[in-house]
């Protein structure tokens, strides 16, 4: 009795293999365009605020900063977990 389950659970799944479990077929087309992109940056305006990021809890060895001065985004190194805040005013 168990033999015969395993017969037709076998036969089940290679039908199911064969049938191509029941998907529709894919059509061959371009291959997607992988390539990077990059959006526009948002109007940073009147902001002043820098985000500085270090290797290390202690903070001794700054390794990246991000942030806006004033209408200037700048982004530079690595983002870590450990980094100070900074915000300002523009004039």
């Amino acid at each position: 009795m168990q033999a015969r389950n395993f017969v037709a659970s076998a036969l089940l799944a290679a039908g199911m293999l064969m049938a191509g479990c029941g998907g529709a077929g894919v059509e061959a087309s371009e291959p997607a365009d992988l390539t990077s992109r990059e959006d526009a940056l948002p109007d940073c305006t009147g902001l002043d605020y820098e985000y500085t990021y270090y290797s290390d809890p202690a903070k001794l060895n700054v390794v990246g900063g991000r942030g806006c001065s004033c209408g200037a985004w700048f982004r530079w190194g690595t983002t870590t977990a450990y980094y100070d805040y900074y915000s300002g005013t523009c004039f």
